[in-house]
């Protein structure tokens, strides 16, 4: 979120629990992206809050009761409230359950495959309008081809990736097994290990495609523990999300610390595992 609107959005997020007979006297920043997380307090009530054409919250607000309601491993709403979105001063506010993190932090390989097995075992039962997995990847190209957006990257990187996301979405698409709902970035900071056990969130970036794509996001050790992967269609869904979280470093307005350095370096590691694992990128 831009700098300039962090007030405003700090203020709409406190005014709506406020609105709501919950009690805030302090808003705490957890989390600074797309979209701003808050921990309201006294109350102790997760804020999500984001500007209102940049959001999709009330599908999110949806498929997380949904979710939840079949026992699935999802973040809950804060249930002291009306589970719904609210719009203040430009912006879409929701409220969620506050988790006080447990030791140990490090989650172990195999919990983390179970607790994604079990998310996809719900997901599976749903029938939801969701994006293909190769619509972000077909949106990762574009910003890839798009010299203005992306000006900083060198014609050989640019090729590089380019290529990458091309060759390696058409791959998985065509070798990649039975196709699902899926959380989209089931990566360790979409994780919360909490009391109830490990708990998934923002669900916004919900997609379809084979399990190996959710995998790819997941720590490499989780993939040995998950039952039934193709570990061929998982080593190249691996490739293609690192192909296409390096084309976001290269975003003009990318907003993450140190991102043209992990942007560089991860143009590196495609490179060092195209050509170690055999797989052509160039087609």
């Amino acid at each position: 979120m831009q700098a300039s609107e962090v007030p405003r959005a700090v203020a709409a997020a406190v005014s709506t629990a406020s609105s709501l007979g919950l009690a805030v006297d302090d808003a705490v920043v957890l989390h600074d992206s797309n979209k701003l997380t808050l921990r309201l307090l006294p109350c102790d009530v997760l804020a999500r809050v984001a500007p209102v054409a940049q959001q999709v919250a009330r599908f999110e607000v949806v498929l997380a009761q949904r979710l939840a309601a079949s026992g699935c491993p999802v973040a809950a709403l804060e249930p002291r409230v009306e589970p719904r979105v609210h719009e203040r001063d430009g912006f879409v506010v929701t409220l969620w359950t506050y988790y006080e993190p447990v030791a140990p932090r490090e989650v172990s390989p195999a919990d983390y495959a179970d607790a994604l097995e079990r998310l996809h075992a719900g997901m599976r039962e749903l029938d939801v309008p969701t994006p293909h997995f190769t619509d972000r990847v077909e949106q990762a190209r574009r910003l890839v081809a798009d010299r203005d957006r992306t000006p900083a990257l060198a014609d050989a990187d640019r090729e590089l990736l380019g290529d990458t996301l091309r060759s390696l979405g058409r791959v998985i698409g065509e070798r990649g097994g039975a196709e699902q709902l899926l959380h989209g970035e089931p990566h360790p900071g979409n994780v919360l290990t909490t009391g109830n056990g490990l708990l998934f969130v923002d669900l916004e970036t919900c997609c379809r495609g084979p399990v190996e794509f959710d995998l790819a996001h997941a720590p490499e050790e989780a993939g040995e523990h998950y039952p039934g992967v193709d570990q061929d269609v998982l080593r190249a869904c691996r490739i293609l999300v690192l192909a296409m979280i390096t084309t976001w470093r290269w975003d003009r307005d990318d907003r993450l610390p140190n991102g043209r350095r992990l942007g560089t370096e991860w143009l590196g590691r495609i490179r060092a595992a195209l050509d170690h694992g055999g797989l052509d990128a160039r087609g």
